[in-house]
């Protein structure tokens, strides 16, 4: 009887191993496959394909550039919410090496790495807007690019806050609301 039974056993375990699910047919992604004309298992992707969620219409907000030419404002309605999301942006992707400040003397320059240009220097201030997303965008010099690791509304809003930042180290009393000059000049340095 335990003879039987383990007979039995053995016959319904050896039935399972059967090897069609693993060894079925099927075309891996990029290997030899004799079924189409090239040779090739993965199909060409059709020209103008758009992945699910990338359509990207507005060419001035997802490349800073209308035409070739660099855009001159920022592409969506500047609010505190903005800046503020800019200033997040910009102390985690671009203090490190620019400081917090904009001076160019951030944390990794100040252990050997090579120093980027101030925020504040007159041909940065004189940029138009899209220069900087461009930068983010496509990298230049030693900066990399971030285009992969920033969304396109996160970098305009670095691009708001560096205004910000440049407004900030060059603002004259002059700009300043009225009752806001008052305080300033009474205000010592």
């Amino acid at each position: 009887m335990k003879l039987l039974i383990a007979l039995l056993s053995l016959c319904v375990l050896a039935g399972g191993c059967r090897k069609g699910m693993m060894n079925q047919g099927k075309v891996k992604p990029l290997a030899e496959e004799d079924f189409f004309k090239d040779g090739s298992g993965a199909r060409p992707i059709p020209a103008h394909t758009v992945a699910r969620g990338h359509l990207n219409k507005d060419e001035r907000f997802f490349s800073g550039l209308i035409g070739d030419r660099l855009v001159t404002t920022i592409p969506m309605p500047l609010t505190p919410e903005l800046l503020q999301r800019g200033r997040e942006r910009y102390d985690i992707y671009c203090a490190v090496c620019h400081s917090r400040t904009g001076d160019g003397n951030g944390m990794i320059v100040q252990r050997g790495f090579p120093r980027p240009p101030s925020l504040h220097e007159p041909r940065l201030r004189e940029a138009p807007a899209g220069h900087f997303f461009d930068v983010m965008t496509q990298g230049y010099g030693v900066m990399y690019s971030y285009g992969s690791r920033v969304e396109p509304q996160d970098r305009w809003a670095i691009v708001a806050y560096i205004r910000a930042l440049q407004l900030s180290q060059h603002a004259t009393t002059n700009e300043a609301p009225p009752d806001e000059r008052a305080k300033l000049k009474a205000s010592p340095r």
